[in-house]
């Protein structure tokens, strides 16, 4: 594996895409630093930190995980990547509700240009909605808890802040298609997993602290806990990588077909069906539909309430089975919208394709239905329990949440995905200038100029 990274470096052309995809990583971080004209950055800082402490920030605490830390400084790439990740999945959702989405979509090429460019359109449209009631949520608070976030309230704030954060929207939304374009591996999830992993030096500055290693006496975590913390970091990373890389593989036969002189068809191959294959959107689905009635009643003042917030609580037994419940349902509802078994059998038929003791068509359709239905039942089981493992983690070893959070959740799976996805990519240049890829041992084969 070390004498593959040493190889990347020796191909120009790789080379020159992984440090082009390095910058404008590194452009994004800086832009996480940049803030928005017309906030008091310490003043709201202090503030989501003591929001952090409540209930009322786990629905905040989200939205920060994916912004690398700009929501919580509010600086000009505060909405992060969030409104292109919410106007991708509504147009998928509506892909397969809308009969003319659906025909555009099956157009090739050219259709998926003009969903991109749909998508492009519905991220700016939710960033100015997201970004205003922002502005108008800062004011608020400004005026109610006499805070001072704000300097100069007013319409002429409300509409620089829409500005700024709408452009800074736009703006990571290029630099993840000029990565996607230019670079290597994929440029919106490299940008979310670049702002997930700048929470590790947070996370281990907390870690020191419980370790307490300048006063051993004082420490609040032992080293034998601190080693079976990294034993189950990393029994967690290989399952992930285990599911997220586990199919089931449906072989199919091709019929020999003769067209002129010429014969096509007669192979074999297989069709690989996911057991993850929703990915993280059902635990994106079920943490914004559990978070956000315990994040309203948390601010209001009203015992019945303040009781619905308390038991949605994360940590508490309510929560995380009304969590897990969720993410199991999503699981099935996203792929079920995703993955349809009339559209494959009946492209398997127009080419000449079957499973073997399946009558093409509607047998087909049922049978890959069948088959998708039992393997994502224990993909959705394993989503609900790496969703719920960090609260149980944070709850039984007594370490903060941002600590636990690395051994499960939304940013383990996100950091597994999509490195696996990027060394792919990086293997398969690899391969085709027959160096050897990352699992192959040997000798260095001969270089093709």
């Amino acid at each position: 594996m070390l004498e593959a990274f040493a190889n990347i470096f020796k191909i120009p052309d790789l080379r020159k895409k992984i440090l082009f995809t390095l910058i404008l990583l590194a452009v994004y971080r800086i832009g996480t630093y940049i803030p928005t004209p017309g906030i008091d950055g310490a003043k709201l800082a202090d503030y989501f930190a003591k929001l952090a402490q409540q209930q009322g920030g786990a629905l905040f605490g989200i939205m920060n995980m994916f912004s690398g830390g700009a929501i919580s400084r509010l600086t000009i790439f505060a909405l992060g990547i969030m409104p292109y990740i919410s106007a991708s999945i509504i147009l998928q959702l509506l892909t397969a509700v809308i009969p003319a989405l659906e025909k555009i979509a099956k157009e090739g090429e050219a259709g998926h240009k003009k969903i991109i460019q749909y998508t492009r359109y519905g991220t700016i449209i939710l960033s100015v909605i997201q970004s205003f009631f922002i502005a108008l949520w800062l004011e608020n608070l400004s005026r109610t808890q006499m805070l001072g976030i704000v300097q100069f309230p007013g319409w002429s704030f409300r509409i620089l802040t829409v500005i700024t954060l709408t452009s800074g929207t736009a703006f990571i939304m290029w630099l993840g298609e000029q990565i996607q374009e230019y670079g290597i591996g994929n440029g919106m999830s490299l940008i979310i997993t670049a702002g997930i992993i700048s929470r590790i030096p947070v996370a281990l500055a907390q870690l020191g602290a419980l370790l307490s290693l300048a006063a051993p006496e004082k420490a609040q975590l032992e080293p034998a806990t601190l080693i079976l913390m990294l034993v189950m970091l990393i029994a967690v990373v290989v399952a992930v990588i285990v599911v997220t890389q586990g199919q089931r593989k449906i072989p199919i036969q091709y019929a020999k077909r003769i067209v002129g002189r010429k014969v096509y068809g007669g192979q074999s191959t297989f069709l690989p069906l996911r057991v993850n294959q929703a990915g993280v959107i059902p635990i994106i689905f079920a943490q914004s539909i559990i978070l956000f009635p315990a994040t309203i009643a948390g601010f209001i003042p009203n015992k019945g309430f303040q009781a619905f917030a308390h038991a949605l609580t994360r940590g508490e037994w309510v929560y995380n089975s009304i969590y897990a419940l969720l993410i199991m349902f999503f699981a099935y509802f996203y792929t079920a919208i995703t993955f349809n078994p009339v559209d494959i059998a009946d492209n398997m038929k127009k080419y000449g394709g079957f499973v073997p003791g399946i009558r093409p068509g509607r047998q087909t359709a049922e049978y890959l239905d069948f088959i998708m239905t039992r393997i994502t039942f224990p993909g959705a089981i394993f989503l609900a329990i790496i969703a719920v493992l960090p609260s149980l983690i944070s709850g039984w070893l007594k370490i903060p949440y941002l600590v636990a959070s690395f051994f499960g959740g939304t940013g383990l799976l996100i950091i597994v995905g999509v490195m696996l996805d990027t060394m792919k990519q990086i293997e398969s240049h690899l391969l085709m200038r027959h160096y050897e890829g990352f699992m192959k041992k040997g000798k260095l084969k001969a270089r093709i100029s």
